[in-house]
């Protein structure tokens, strides 16, 4: 089964690094994706969080674009309760215009952060209620429609940046199917209802000027190595890594101890959230995706790199587009 193929850069900072690091690291990674044949790369938006540096998601796009000549690039997404639509359209507006043709605007209603950050925001809890209404306008101003009057996005007037919908949930499924927008859903990491999303999102579609039939894209975790064994301690280490992360938050905790807390009911949790995950030799990978995407109904396989080692994500991601023939 041929699908596309493209990358979700969390912009991670490892540990004892920077953020200027991230970013480094983020146009290495970006440069050599599009040497390798990915469609496109995502980056997205994340708040008080000192492990990831994509909070301002437009302005690293922008960074890497500019150091990058073909490959897409978009937001996967931007969290549409913090924005005004009029800011994000002029965001994205400005992005197109300076590189046309390589931007894409994924929308997700979460707010990408816990309630504390919200109000530094000066986000409302209920500003996700408007999220469709919220959408429409922001399709209104790219495509030079505007539905206040009187108002538009200067840049972003009728740049008709590519809209996408994300969602882990029957909300976006339902939302994108109206709308009739394509859909990504975040089975990466919460995947309890990709059949039943993307089962209904194609169910009920609805053509639209942006597209035509339905677009499925939906996200799984990579781990491509050159043996079984390396992939599945890569595995390993980024279980403990996110273990430590969200269940012993300033606790330095050894090897058993995490490994512990992995066997606990949390714990248990974490390993659900990996479900969907190809990890072994590229041939093991391969065929872990095809599978994969016949069950998601999915056009385009959005991975993502759980290693915690910078080598061994790049190497995946080498090895994964040599097994695929992406440069082909």
């Amino acid at each position: 089964m041929t699908v596309a193929l493209s990358v979700l850069d969390l912009a991670h900072i490892g540990e004892g690094e920077t953020a200027a690091d991230s970013f480094t690291a983020s146009v290495d990674m970006a440069q050599r994706a599009e040497r390798w044949g990915y469609h496109r790369i995502w980056y997205a938006e994340h708040h008080n969080m000192p492990t990831i540096a994509s909070s301002a998601t437009s302005v690293l796009i922008g960074h890497i674009a500019s150091r990058t000549s073909t490959i897409r690039l978009g937001a996967g997404g931007i969290m549409l309760p913090n924005h005004s639509p009029l800011t994000i359209a002029e965001q994205f507006g400005t992005l197109e215009t300076l590189f046309p043709g390589r931007i894409d605007l994924g929308l997700g209603r979460a707010p990408g952060s816990d309630q504390r950050t919200m109000r530094a925001l000066r986000r409302d809890p209920t500003s996700a209620d408007a999220f469709p209404q919220d959408v429409l306008e922001l399709q209104g101003y790219l495509a030079g429609e505007t539905r206040i009057a009187g108002v538009n996005a200067t840049p972003g007037y009728g740049t008709k940046v590519p809209l996408y919908v994300l969602g882990s949930s029957m909300f976006g499924a339902q939302l994108a199917a109206l709308l009739g927008l394509p859909y990504a859903f975040a089975s990466h990491f919460a995947p309890d209802a990709l059949e039943a999303a993307t089962s209904h999102y194609r169910k009920e579609f609805q053509p639209s000027a942006q597209l035509s039939e339905p677009y499925v894209i939906a996200g799984v975790n990579v781990i491509a190595a050159d043996s079984t064994e390396y992939a599945q301690q890569q595995l390993l280490e980024a279980k403990r890594y996110r273990a430590g992360r969200m269940l012993a938050q300033g606790r330095d905790l050894s090897t058993e101890e995490i490994d512990a807390l992995l066997a606990s009911p949390a714990g248990r949790q974490i390993e659900g959230m990996t479900r969907y995950s190809a990890v072994g030799t590229p041939a093991e990978v391969d065929d872990y995706l095809d599978k994969f995407a016949k069950q998601a109904q999915a056009d385009e396989l959005m991975v993502v790199s759980s290693a915690v080692d910078r080598a061994a994500w790049l190497r995946s991601l080498e090895l994964l587009a040599d097994v695929r023939g992406l440069g082909d």
